[in-house]
């Protein structure tokens, strides 16, 4: 079973990808940045992008049948060394007691310069 999963932002159908896609019982959840795909406003706060994307990921795991409990592995993704630490901060917000495998990589830039933090997840369906 293989199910595509959108969140209706501009970027998915014209740059080729989906939000997230279902493939038996695992959630692919690509790369999120801390758009608020609502307003398509984006903080200038690393933090708050940061929240914006937990909230975008939860969302679409919910869609999926999944929720942040059931993240097996997570990436994270900084423009700045300095935004580390507010990142990860926001990750032990929602990630306290789960704890998933993850790991956090500084990259020389994003797509648009706007975008500070990029976050992508791999979830299980089904019970916890």
């Amino acid at each position: 079973m293989r199910r595509l999963i959108s969140t209706g932002s501009p970027f998915e159908r014209s740059f080729g990808y989906s939000r997230a896609v279902i493939d038996g019982d695992l959630v692919f959840v690509s790369g999120t940045t801390g758009y608020d795909y609502a307003t398509m406003v984006l903080p200038e706060d690393a933090a708050e992008q940061a929240r914006n994307i937990f909230r975008t990921i939860s969302a679409v795991l919910e869609e999926a049948g999944s929720s942040l409990a059931q993240v097996a592995r997570a990436q994270y993704f900084v423009t700045d060394r300095s935004y580390c630490e507010p990142v990860l901060a926001v990750c032990g917000e929602f990630f306290s007691e789960i704890r998933p495998a993850a790991a956090i990589y500084v990259v020389s830039g994003m797509l648009k310069p706007e975008m500070k933090v990029e976050i992508e997840v791999t979830a299980r369906i089904g019970s916890v």
